[in-house]
């Protein structure tokens, strides 16, 4: 019996048409994933239906591209503990920074079967007090809870919207360029999510510099859905209904206090599993074949302030 949740009817329509989901070959798939983590001594990896199927989705039913994917969201992250470990939703600057709302899902999408969107606001933090590791510490946090129970947002996938106002240039030399590539890496290799599209309003003088570096490491797919709209929202609305939006954008969906509270509610009652979530990982002394490391993953260094000097 696959323990996973039932789907709406348009939502399944969209599973079966675009990522080839058969509901009576799930189980079956599930099973083999389950195995092949079972044979992986390197790798400790959630095995519940609802996590697996994610990936699943996320590669159209490849079993050897879940495979792939699975390996590389445990091995990244495990590279990566500045952004995965310790997010206690209880510790202080955690609670600190969920407050703050930098990103935040928003509450509806333009249709039963549509995107999440999700809306990421820089300058809402103060990058003298807190790193840009802490934001996207805080941001994986959403992002998992999103994989486990939201079906538009598996199915769907995503679109961004980068509000960029009142950003300085503090916020820019945070991101060095292996921050970059392991943003890069870990909502494209390592993450099964679908990028539906990314938008960036009120764009600041100093943007092209971080938006080239970060096109550098995309796909060209992923590259054809950026879109820059500068500081004409009704050029966001063309894409983005205005009604779906925060009501400080003209739209809908309540005030931004209120999305974000009913989000810090909801972190904090996953605090368990965050908990649970530093047990899993890869062990590189067990892989098979050539163990991976931090230099071979994202092989760059340097950062905006020492390229400025050289």
């Amino acid at each position: 019996m696959v323990n996973i949740r039932p789907i709406s009817d348009s939502l399944s329509k969209k599973a079966k048409n675009e990522l080839n989901e058969r509901p009576e070959r799930i189980q079956e798939d599930l099973s083999v994933l389950r195995q092949w983590i079972a044979k992986s001594p390197h790798l400790r990896s959630r095995i519940d239906d609802q996590f697996l199927v994610a990936f699943l989705r996320g590669c159209k039913y490849s079993l050897e591209r879940a495979k792939e994917k699975l390996d590389m969201y445990y091995t990244v992250r495990t590279m990566s503990p500045e952004l995965i470990r310790t997010r206690d939703p209880e510790n202080a600057k955690i609670r600190q920074i969920i407050r703050l709302g930098v990103g935040v899902p928003l509450p509806h999408t333009e249709a039963p079967d549509s995107p999440r969107i999700m809306l990421i606001r820089p300058a809402a933090y103060d990058p003298a007090q807190i790193t840009i590791e802490e934001v996207i510490r805080v941001s994986t946090m959403a992002n998992d809870i999103m994989m486990i129970e939201d079906d538009n947002f598996v199915i769907a996938g995503q679109i961004g919207i980068l509000d960029l106002a009142n950003v300085t240039m503090a916020h820019f030399l945070q991101f060095s360029p292996t921050f970059v590539k392991k943003m890069t890496m870990m909502s494209q290799e390592a993450s099964p999510l679908r990028q539906k599209g990314f938008h960036y309003i009120n764009t600041p003088s100093g943007f092209e510099m971080v938006f080239n570096m970060f096109k550098s490491f995309m796909s060209e797919k992923n590259k054809s859905r950026l879109y820059v709209h500068g500081h004409d929202l009704e050029s966001l609305y063309r894409h983005v209904p205005k009604r779906l939006l925060p009501a400080e954008y003209g739209g809908d969906a309540g005030p931004l206090e209120c999305i974000i509270t009913n989000w810090e509610k909801k972190i904090v009652s996953y605090r368990d599993y965050f908990l649970e979530e530093d047990q899993y990982g890869t062990d590189e002394k067990k892989r098979p074949g050539r163990p991976k490391n931090a230099e071979s993953l994202f092989g760059v260094e340097g950062s905006f302030r020492q390229l400025q000097v050289d």
